[in-house]
């Protein structure tokens, strides 16, 4: 199985989308929108900023786990990363966002 960027509408009808690893485990989980094609739009976003290392801002939890969170060119946040024990860890998952982000699939389940 490819990786593939999951669509979905949340409980409170907002749409937000997961991208999946081959491996079916979630890398990148986006922000909420109010609507289908601003989510198409992050989407977007996450796939022509993927590939650029500057993009990815390397952060420290309240609970000292580390994640990331990738922006967009403006600066917006387009996703973050689950919360990883070391940097290493970290930074093999932002190598796979950036790997498999631009050529992922969609699965609209909206």
């Amino acid at each position: 199985m490819a990786a593939t960027f999951v669509l979905q509408r949340s409980t409170d009808q907002q749409y937000y989308f997961n991208l999946r690893a081959a491996n079916n485990e979630t890398i990148l989980t986006s922000e909420r929108y109010t609507s289908k094609s601003a989510a198409q739009n992050g989407i977007d976003a996450v796939r022509r900023n993927a590939p650029n290392d500057s993009r990815y801002a390397r952060k420290l939890s309240s609970r000292g786990q580390h994640y990331f969170v990738l922006t967009a060119a403006n600066g917006e946040p387009v996703g973050n990363s689950e919360e990883y024990s070391s940097a290493a860890a970290m930074e093999n998952g932002i190598a796979a966002v950036r790997r498999v982000a631009p050529t992922a699939s969609v699965e609209d389940s909206a």
